[in-house]
């Protein structure tokens, strides 16, 4: 963007790896159960497989394509070096707490992983046999040779690459073969209680693979076998002109997920014993360089370590379990509609259930006065709840409108899935507009009730996804406000139908209005500040790129508002910078769930305005994506939503992380009568039972 200082934005790529380091922080912390701390080392996994497939991957492409710098001003390849580097240290800290720290506390409560090198007679046993009766049908080696090209590999996919010294029985020399672990065989083998001689006793895939392997190539003399794992860029790309010819955005998105499965190789992670002539072989196939090699002292699948932390089951290694609450308006009412009548209904999840969520719409779907149901899905699942009871409404009669986000990252097969379900049960299906993703989260029944129609509403800052309402912080607020609710339906019929964006009245809607507001919003702040009044902004969100955003909280900064930004993950934004920034402050806060919520509060002379969005502030939300940010009118839950969603995070010491203007970030320490993790203080707040 012209004119802006680069010396005011820290680089995005940066930032997301300063996030990982931060949950790597919590795998390293021996206070958290062991299972926790395997669970944080393979969410780090997870993530930097993600980074590699979307962001590195658009490192390599402006490389390419000689991309100007981004806002911070550092030259592209600058950028990709430094990438490598900080992401080679997280990872060798990643394994290194693995294999010194959570193994062996795992072991010492009876869960072991039982290494190649120490397997006694009865486990070497079973553990042959077990290759025999239920890997080797299923493996395919495949000896390279003129006749058999090195086979295409699936992405993330676990592969072994082999070295081999003699000849066939045709005769043929070759020394290297490839087998891939089909992703229908697990990678992690629960030996039996008796066979492992511990009351959990585990095998990686990889640990059977290397002691037999031999077995696939008789005759031959097996000189090595390494694991290794291709990433590849991830990105959909659909084609306007394939889009055009196709007529149908489905058919675009399946062509393009077939192709996304084999797209160009960005990271090659291998065994750390793997032999350098190996590797150099595998990055030349991959047709990738030696910056993208990546070695590793354990599995290089990791992330399926985290079928350990579902098969164990020893409460003491996990966080302790909780009963979720329930608002006190929904405690004795079972009909919805006539508590949703008595006032707006506020729900903190995963503190909350996300049972009324569903409930909301199965009442819906069974009511005889309930004649329309309009829902957006962006995430939700394989499996869901919401998607059968929305079926069911169609099959009921009901009119049923589903705005499904065909492109919501590695989403998108259930997506489509789901679209077809609908489709054939009768309901209205949209993938919304082409060009934009629909990302807002919003539910609406239109029930008949006397001679008029009324509206009801469910807004939330997160996905309908049972799962993930149980493990992701999320505001939800059911409402029949006549307004909220006219402005819902508008943004309905918008993505819907055609015709201009008519004016809402309380809803802020990307890509409409919602850059527009809260910029108006943070500069209303600071008009209050010159004028000599308090002003105070707090902004909790996943990330905070977009530039002129920034700017204008460095405006309110430099007037004298106070800002106080809670930023899960990447943050471009220099907090103290002097004569900048000296008024905001970043911190980040992580725990046993992902912060999700997205809440913006602006004092305002007092009114004490709180939004809460579906939407974080960053270019994507604000120009290329359907979002909307909705108020909390009513007052006592507007002081839940400052006390819960705000205040509490920013008072509460234990394991917050404070970041500085270079974008380091520090513990911050407890303040004596400050302790406490904010997430276990609403917990206690929240379930009525104190959960330590």
């Amino acid at each position: 963007m012209p004119g802006l200082r680069v010396d005011l934005y820290l680089n995005r790529e940066f930032g997301q790896i300063e996030f990982n380091r931060r949950v790597l922080a919590l795998a390293a912390d021996p206070r958290v159960p062991a299972l926790e701390r395997l669970r944080y080392l393979c969410i780090v996994d997870s993530n930097l497989d993600e980074f590699f497939e979307i962001r590195v991957a658009g490192l390599k492409a402006q490389i390419e394509s000689r991309c100007a710098p981004d806002t911070d001003g550092m030259p592209v390849r600058q950028v990709f070096e430094a990438v490598g580097r900080k992401v080679r240290e997280l990872m060798t800290l990643q394994y290194e707490i693995l294999n010194t720290q959570v193994l062996p506390q795992l072991a010492s409560k009876g869960v072991r992983i039982l290494r190649r090198t120490k397997w006694n007679a009865r486990q070497k046993t079973w553990l042959h046999d077990y290759f025999l009766r239920e890997l080797m049908p299923v493996l395919t080696p495949i000896g390279l040779d003129p006749a058999h090209p090195f086979p295409r590999l699936l992405n993330k996919s676990l592969n072994f690459v082999i070295e081999l010294d003699g000849n066939d029985a045709f005769g043929r020399k070759s020394s290297m073969a490839i087998v891939q672990a089909p992703r229908v065989l697990p990678r992690v083998i629960t030996l039996p209680r008796s066979v492992a001689g511990c009351e959990y006793g585990f095998v990686f895939l990889s640990s059977i693979m290397h002691a037999y392997v031999d077995k696939l190539f008789p005759g031959m003399f097996l000189l090595g076998c390494y694991q290794f794992q291709l990433t590849r860029n991830s990105e959909l790309y659909i084609n306007d002109e394939e889009l055009h010819e196709l007529n149908c955005l489905r058919e675009a998105v399946q062509s393009g997920l077939t192709q996304r499965q084999f797209a160009d190789g960005v990271r090659l992670k291998v065994a750390d014993d793997c032999p350098r002539p190996l590797a150099d072989s595998l990055l030349k196939q991959f047709g990738i360089g030696e910056s993208d090699l990546y070695k590793v002292n354990g599995p290089v699948n990791l992330v399926r370590l985290q079928q350990i932390v579902e098969l164990v089951d020893l409460p003491e290694l996990k966080f302790p379990a909780f009963t979720a609450g329930t608002p006190r308006e929904l405690l004795h009412h079972p009909d919805i509609f006539d508590c949703i009548r008595r006032g707006d209904i506020l729900l903190h999840h995963p503190y909350q259930a996300f049972q009324p969520v569903i409930n909301f719409i199965a009442q819906a779907a069974n009511d005889p006065q309930v004649i329309a149901i309009k829902q957006t899905v962006y995430r939700t699942g394989s499996q869901s709840m919401m998607m059968e009871l929305l079926i069911q409404a169609a099959h009921n009669g009901k009119a049923v409108t589903v705005v499904v986000e065909l492109l919501a990252r590695f989403d998108e097969e259930d997506n489509i899935n789901w679209a077809q379900r609908l489709k054939e049960a009768g309901a209205h299906v949209i993938f919304g507009v082409v060009g934009y993703k629909s990302h807002a989260k919003m539910a609406l029944v239109i029930r008949r009730e006397g001679s008029a129609l009324r509206r009801y509403v469910h807004l939330s800052t997160g996905n309908y996804h049972a799962r993930t309402a149980a493990l992701y912080t999320d505001f939800g607020l059911f409402t029949c406000n006549k307004e909220i609710c006219a402005d819902v339906n508008e943004v309905f019929m918008s993505l819907t139908g055609l015709g201009t964006a008519n004016k809402l009245r309380h809803l802020w809607q990307a890509p409409f209005t919602l850059h527009q507001r809260m910029i108006q919003a943070i500069k209303n702040e600071t008009r209050i500040a010159k004028a000599g009044r308090k002003a105070r902004i707090i902004a909790r969100m996943n990330s905070l790129i977009e530039p002129v955003i920034i700017d204008a909280l460095y405006a309110a900064s430099q007037a004298g508002v106070t800002v106080d930004l809670i930023v899960r993950g990447v943050c471009s934004l220099r907090p103290g910078l002097p004569g900048v920034s000296d008024n905001i402050r970043v911190r980040s806060v992580l725990g046993r769930f992902l912060e999700h919520s997205r809440v913006f509060y602006f004092h305002n002379n007092g009114a004490e305005d709180v939004y809460l969005s579906s939407a974080d502030w960053m270019d994507r939300n604000f120009f290329r994506r359907i979002e909307i940010s909705f108020p909390v009118l009513n007052t006592r839950l507007k002081k839940r939503v400052i006390r819960e969603g705000l205040t509490t995070l920013l008072s509460r010491d234990d394991e917050a992380w404070e970041m500085d203007a270079d974008g380091n970030y520090r513990m911050h320490k407890s303040k004596r009568g400050r302790g406490g993790h904010p997430q276990t203080v609403i917990l206690d707040l929240l379930t009525g039972k104190p959960v330590r």
